[in-house]
């Protein structure tokens, strides 16, 4: 099914396709604007701890279905109802979500959003959540959860720590959208297209990043994002513990080997 396609209510609210060395995870509800459910947040949630336990998976793309959002934030209609968005859903699959949206980094392989269309609320922190970021140059993006009583409790109270304080409280204070080239401007997405090349343009990144090593891929995504995020202090020994397994791994010997052999190196991923 392609993504322009409508979902039929048989089919599962999140759907995942292998493409090369990338595991593609596309949230499946585009008449509900593909806005977060119990099932869609488990469903994610699930995806990354397949994708973590899987050596062939190298990275994970994030995308959404349809051309109306990429995600419209939490299912507000069932909010108001009094729903509570993780009522029945797999309670592994929401701790693994959980963690991915806290800010640090939840899945151990890179995973990048493509967002083909609008990301808004809890739509754009899922965005902000992931470690590169594709967008279509005629998405919206924002944080208007103040418009509707409520506060950005995904990750975007953080956002001070990754762009200017003023611009952070602008977004969250007013609730007003921005453009992808706002976006790309303060450093919060990675790449900008046309949507019919969101997708491309993420399977692009994620060759790039499936080329390198992956024990030396989760060492820089563990300490970078650490040292974004928590005292230096706290990162230090994770530095010091890494620095001694990676360096002395068969992939750092096959990589100096390789690189002196003039050939693409053969990973192990020990």
């Amino acid at each position: 099914m392609s993504p322009q396609e409508p979902a039929s209510p048989a089919e599962p609210e999140v759907v995942t396709e292998r493409r090369g060395a990338a595991l593609v995870v596309r949230i499946n509800r585009p008449a509900a604007r593909n806005a977060l459910s119990g099932a869609v947040m488990a469903g994610i949630g699930n995806a990354l701890l397949s994708a973590d336990n899987d050596p062939e998976v190298r990275v994970v793309i994030l995308t959404g279905t349809g051309d109306r959002a990429f995600c419209a934030g939490l299912d507000l209609k069932a909010f108001a109802a009094g729903g509570t968005p993780s009522g029945g859903a797999d309670q592994a699959g929401m701790a693994a979500f959980g963690a991915f949206t806290s800010g640090g980094g939840g899945c151990a392989k890179p995973v990048i959003c493509a967002a083909q269309a609008t990301a808004l609320a809890g739509g754009f922190e899922l965005a902000l959540a992931c470690d590169l970021v594709v967008v279509a140059d005629d998405a919206r993006l924002g944080l208007p959860e103040a418009k509707r009583g409520l506060f950005a409790a995904g990750g975007g109270m953080y956002l001070a720590r990754r762009i200017p304080l003023a611009k952070a409280l602008e977004l969250t204070l007013t609730g007003e959208p921005m453009t992808p080239a706002q976006a790309l401007a303060l450093g919060l997405v990675n790449a900008v297209v046309p949507a019919p090349q969101v997708l491309d343009k993420a399977l692009e990144l994620a060759a790039k990043v499936a080329e390198n090593g992956p024990l030396a891929v989760a060492a820089s995504k563990r300490l970078v994002r650490m040292a974004a995020f928590e005292s230096l202090t706290d990162v230090r020994p994770v530095h010091a513990e890494l620095l001694g397994t990676v360096f002395s791994s068969d992939d750092a010997k096959e990589g100096a080997t390789a690189f002196a052999e003039r050939r693409p190196p053969s990973w192990k991923g020990r």
